[in-house]
């Protein structure tokens, strides 16, 4: 505590001392693009409306512009075009040490005259994707790191919007309306990539660590529900990321260290006459250095080893067109060794739900991908991906055997399980899109996906021939084949439908689907709307899942799970927004989703595949059928103040319920059925001088506790490692979940230099919220892992 205060008070101080005088300037650069055909817009007017006399410029041919030598700080750009609605950028924040670069879409009216001018500021919260109609919004980058609590990561950050919920203060993984974190698909400039997490274990979607780099991305989408028909294999939300383009122009640079790791980053042009870019940043672990230091990270004498590369390359002015390459790595390793614990005698039993054993555990990821976007025509273009995406998780556990005083031992460890799981997925996609009118545009896609996949594990079992068993075995590769059609009518400037169909063939069990997607928005004024969807989602089961293999006395194992159809969703959504003023909204949601064709287990009757996704390891079970269902409803408020004014807030509550049937019929409540959440945010910007800055950020968040299953003590004694009572699974709940985070930080503009500091103090009255309750063969005893205490984050970053 002594450290946090004094890194509080030396922000303070430095503050205090850099009322700089000097009038420093900066540079904003951009393109203007027509936001259905994406095509540039020469002869867009540009205003810098906050300045006196006011700056002003026109796009070039390419509609590209440029303001030069515009003083630091943020400000305000209107941005017109005869026949299209005039927007206002406001709070744009120009730096001294990077250049202000811009992406901006206008939107056609629908009946356009000479006379007639449509003015209106961009909402913050509205998506990039034009097709997405209800339970969608954007975010920007900058909130990823304002948001207390946030830490940079997109997974963390949505968590507080209405809706989401996270079950893990370690992990970032995030359930949406009851659903299974299993069910979310992750998107990056339009290629769908595999869990962007370090330490992700196979089938599922979240992770300790995000690989997700927030200096290299820019405004993306966030899906909850009824998302549009170019979305599929996914039945709980979506994120739509996007990377931005490195500056074209001008040599930048960044250095940052933080929670996710000590990063240096790089950009700049390749060729500035052809206005090819590029973007890179490394990553390296930040939690062994806590280690060193004395602090612990919640992971006990494990020191998690971690680092990843993002970077992207543009080369928009080529004959065939706009290319782009793009690519995402990391690799990551820990071991959490019980016998070290029993060694120095600690009774912290924190392995993660992994007491009672030495575990090591490792997984890779990485991501190529080229992407080119070519225009036919002014109203037509065609965009292609193709990748190649990779992954490996290894895991191996020796199970230990302990004394009645906790001793291990001697020579009592053995190899208990074992598992190596890889594949290589290709893939290619291309999607054609046309603007028909200033009413009408659609999509038609494709996208084919091979994987080639090793997978084996095994399982000590003295009941079986050489004491082992293969739950799985395989070399081979499985296929799926997916496509969708869009379209949306804009009946005039207040109404818009989107309808669309998604459909996809599985090669492994011949399943075809065919999923109506449909969104109606009815803007009844400039301020009110009412919005509506619905559709058909499904997704396959976890992969390795499909091979999982079952022993026959015989001796010969059998694939049981290779015909496990595709989990289904109907999702339906009705929603009302009120402007108060453009940056003051309030918005309300209500839905209904009906799930089924889940997959169950007749000789485990409690069990279904809605319940996991959400940790290091997940049952795996043999003989599945699809014959379970389960339902999620709900309603969901947000009231909002977008950041204007150098503050904001943010009030979300969600009240859901979230029930399954297992194979026996008999309906519970699912793992993430914690029936309520609220989040309330709040933040301030005070300007110090010219170009500095401190901010204050602040959270709270109330969830109501998550049901469990309790243990089976006389049982997990006897078999030396946690054993549950299924009997009465879910029935009882933790205890509620209460946090509170607080964000101080410092930005210092130099001429050519801009830095910032920052303190993220993470559950800040300490409380103690408990996460599970597992086994300890050491002690004999039931013990409680409890989420995050009191943590201190400290941030650094330097641009130039």
């Amino acid at each position: 505590m002594k450290k946090i205060i004094i890194s509080i008070l030396l922000i303070s101080g430095m503050a205090a001392g850099l009322y700089s005088q000097s009038d420093y300037r900066q540079t904003i650069r951009g393109t203007v693009f027509d936001k259905q055909s994406q095509n540039p817009m020469p002869g867009a007017n540009i205003l810098l409306k906050d300045v006196t006399p006011v700056i002003g410029t026109t796009t070039d041919s390419k509609g590209e512009f440029i303001l030069n030598d515009v003083s630091i700080g943020r400000h305000e750009l209107e941005i017109s075009f005869l026949g299209y609605s005039t927007i206002s950028l406001s709070n744009l924040n120009l730096t001294s040490g990077k250049e202000l670069v811009l992406k901006i879409e206008l939107e056609e009216n629908v009946v356009t005259t000479q006379t007639v001018v449509v003015t209106g500021t961009p909402r913050k919260d509205q998506t990039i994707n034009k097709m997405a109609t209800v339970s969608a919004r954007s975010f920007s980058v900058e909130e990823t790191e304002r948001f207390a609590g946030s830490l940079g990561d997109p997974s963390r950050m949505v968590a507080n919007y209405a809706g989401v919920m996270s079950t893990n203060d370690s992990r970032n993984d995030i359930v949406i309306r009851g659903n299974s974190p299993a069910g979310l698909l992750w998107r990056l400039e339009g290629i769908e990539i595999p869990n962007p997490n370090h330490f992700g274990a196979a089938g599922t979607t979240g992770g300790p660590v995000s690989m997700l780099n927030n200096n290299l991305l820019t405004n993306s989408d966030f899906f909850t529900s009824a998302f549009p028909a170019e979305y599929g294999n996914a039945t709980s939300g979506v994120f739509d990321l996007k990377m931005r383009t490195g500056n074209n122009q001008k040599r930048e640079y960044v250095g940052q260290i933080g929670f996710n790791g000590f990063e240096l980053g790089a950009e700049g042009p390749f060729s500035k006459e052809k206005g090819s870019s590029y973007l890179a940043n490394y990553r390296y672990s930040t939690l062994g250095v806590f280690n060193m230091m004395g602090i612990k990270v919640g992971v006990g004498e494990a020191i998690p080893q971690y680092q990843d590369l993002s970077f992207k390359m543009d080369f928009p002015r080529t004959k065939l067109g706009k290319f782009s390459v793009i690519g995402i790595g990391g690799l990551s390793y820990i071991k959490l060794h019980d016998s070290e614990k029993a060694l120095l005698k600690e009774n912290e039993d924190a392995n993660y739900d992994f007491g009672g054993v030495d575990l090591d555990f490792g997984s890779d990821m990485g991501v190529i991908g080229v992407s080119n976007l070519y225009f036919f025509d002014e109203n037509t273009r065609l965009q292609t991906n193709v990748s190649v995406l990779g992954s490996r998780m290894t895991t191996y556990i020796d199970s230990l055997l302990f004394d009645e005083e906790g001793a291990i031992i001697q020579n009592s460890n053995y190899e208990f399980y074992a598992a190596n799981f890889s594949e290589v997925k290709y893939s290619a996609s291309t999607t054609l899109k046309n603007k028909i009118s200033s009413k009408d545009n659609y999509g038609i896609g494709l996208i084919f996906d091979i994987y080639d996949i090793s997978y084996v594990d095994s399982v000590i079992d003295h009941n079986l021939p050489g004491g082992f068993r293969k739950t799985i075995d395989i070399d081979g590769n499985m296929s799926l084949l997916r496509g969708f059609i869009q379209w949306q009518h804009r009946f005039n400037d207040l109404l818009t439908l989107n309808s669309g169909i998604y459909s996809q063939f599985l090669d492994l069990t011949g399943e075809i689907v065919a999923e109506p997607r449909i969104g109606l928005k009815w803007s009844l004024n400039q301020t009110n709307s009412l919005n509506f969807g619905a559709g058909m989602h499904s997704r396959t089961i976890a992969r390795q899942n499909y091979f999982l293999q079952t022993w026959q006395e015989s001796g010969e194992y059998i694939e049981t799970n290779k015909d496990v159809g595709l989990m289904k969703s109907l999702q339906a959504v009705m929603g009302y927004d009120k402007l108060f003023r453009e940056d003051i909204r309030l918005k309300a949601e209500i839905y209904y989703q009906y799930l089924y064709n889940i997959p169950v287990c007749e000789s485990f009757p409690e069990y279904s595949e809605l319940n996991g996704g959400d940790s290091f390891s997940g049952m795996v079970l043999d003989s599945l059928v699809n014959e379970g269902t389960g339902k999620n409803y709900g309603f969901e408020i947000t009231f909002e103040k977008f950041f204007s004014k150098n503050y904001y807030f943010l009030t979300t509550m969600s009240i859901f319920d979230s029930k399954y049937n297992g194979f026996d019929k008999k309906e519970r409540n699912t793992a993430y059925n914690g029936k309520i959440v609220c989040n309330m945010l709040a933040g301030k910007e005070f300007k110090l001088g010219k170009h500095n800055s401190i901010t204050i950020d602040f959270k709270t968040v109330f969830a109501g506790g998550k049901p469990y299953i309790p243990i089976d003590l006389e049982e997990s004694i006897a078999e030396n490692y946690t054993t549950y009572d299924w009997s009465q699974a879910f029935e009882k709940r933790h205890e509620n979940y209460f946090r509170t985070d607080l964000r101080v930080g410092f930005r210092k503009n130099g001429k050519k230099v801009s830095q910032e500091w920052a303190v993220d103090l993470q559950n800040l009255t300490n409380n103690k919220n408990i996460f599970s309750q597992s086994f300890s063969p050491r002690t004999k005893s039931i013990t409680s892992d409890y989420q995050t205490g009191f943590f201190p984050m400290m941030l650094y970053r330097i641009n130039f």
